[in-house]
């Protein structure tokens, strides 16, 4: 039997995760330059890629990083140091460049991944998964995940009217601060992957 309080509570714990609102300046910050076809295709893959990282993860998470020896803080940092990388690039501008934009789909690094299917959403559906006993608690899980994505999905995808208001100095200036913000997330999940790795020491 479907169990709303499970549902919701996943919910809950992967949109503050995920943060849809916060993603939307991110999103159009490394989006920017590109025609909206082409940003709702990203917008599309982006969530399709978070999605299919995080049904791998829930399935076969634990041997997943059994297997490669790596702990959840060592995916952690790793993920906050590639986040990193990206940040310097919107802050820099070097995301705006007319090679980068063609031969680099973002929907897929860092948009689906870790950004959208980071250490804490992942971690937090392998937990789930492995709590659900019963076959309800599974299909609340399940739900809970793809509603989630669903709204990622809407967010991103409706996103792309705000460029039409802001024009191209607002993008230039919603860039840098996607860069400063996700460099800031980027941090964030650095220190609380080494504070873990302390703490398990």
């Amino acid at each position: 039997m479907f169990d709303f309080a499970v549902f919701g509570s996943l919910f809950l714990t992967l949109f503050v995760i995920m943060d849809p609102p916060g993603i939307t300046p991110i999103f159009l910050g490394l989006t920017s330059g590109r025609p909206a076809k082409v940003q709702r295709k990203m917008a599309f893959q982006a969530v399709c890629v978070a999605f299919g990282v995080i049904a791998v993860f829930g399935v076969l998470g634990h041997q997943i990083l059994d297997y490669l020896h790596v702990s959840v803080p060592a995916l952690m940092i790793a993920g906050g140091l590639l986040l990193l990388l990206i940040a310097l690039d919107l802050l820099t501008g070097k995301m705006e460049e007319p090679k980068q934009t063609k031969d680099v789909n973002v929907a897929l690094v860092p948009l689906g991944m870790p950004l959208l299917a980071g250490p804490g959403a992942i971690v937090s559906v392998i937990l789930a998964v492995q709590n659900a006993d019963s076959a309800g608690d599974q299909i609340s899980v399940w739900c809970a995940i793809v509603a989630m994505h669903v709204v990622l999905w809407l967010v991103m995808r409706y996103s792309l009217l705000i460029i039409r208001v802001i024009k191209d100095g607002g993008v230039v200036l919603v860039t840098r601060l996607a860069g400063m913000m996700l460099s800031a997330i980027a941090v964030q999940q650095i220190i609380n992957g080494v504070t873990q790795v302390i703490q398990g020491a």
